[in-house]
């Protein structure tokens, strides 16, 4: 994928809504490219592209299928994630706890066109940050 393809990293990266992708969380700092955007690119295999709001919740239920984001990891530069931080997730993990029932809710312009590729429209609009 080409930057300005609306799903890289350039300046054209497009948000669900079809506008500017915007900032998801500086702090912590998130993105594939930890620049606090859901940027992505052929490499991103997880495709780190919905701006998902952290609950108790499903942290608990990522940490049980694996993916523990409750536990700081400063060999990776990773923080402990608690309720309320944003974070751009995995949008396979966020379809995933959507379908257990658990799914975080979404900043839909800071959520990266590219999460339609595993998510449908209307349920990241569904699950719609305030």
């Amino acid at each position: 994928m080409p930057d300005g393809s609306g799903f890289g990293r350039g300046p054209q990266a497009r948000n669900v809504l079809g506008g500017t992708l915007v900032p998801c969380s500086m702090d912590p700092l998130t993105g594939w490219y930890r620049d606090g955007c859901c940027k992505t690119d052929e490499h991103d295999h997880g495709s780190h592209t919905v701006c998902a709001v952290m609950t108790a919740e499903f942290l608990e239920f990522s940490r049980g299928v694996g993916n523990d984001l409750s536990t700081p990891r400063p060999e990776y530069h990773f923080p402990c994630l608690k309720p309320g931080d944003q974070w751009c997730l995995c949008a396979m993990r966020w379809e995933q706890a959507r379908q257990a029932g658990v799914a975080p809710r979404v900043v839909l312009a800071a959520t990266n066109v590219a999460a339609l590729r595993y998510c449908a429209l209307e349920d990241l609009q569904a699950h719609a940050s305030a």
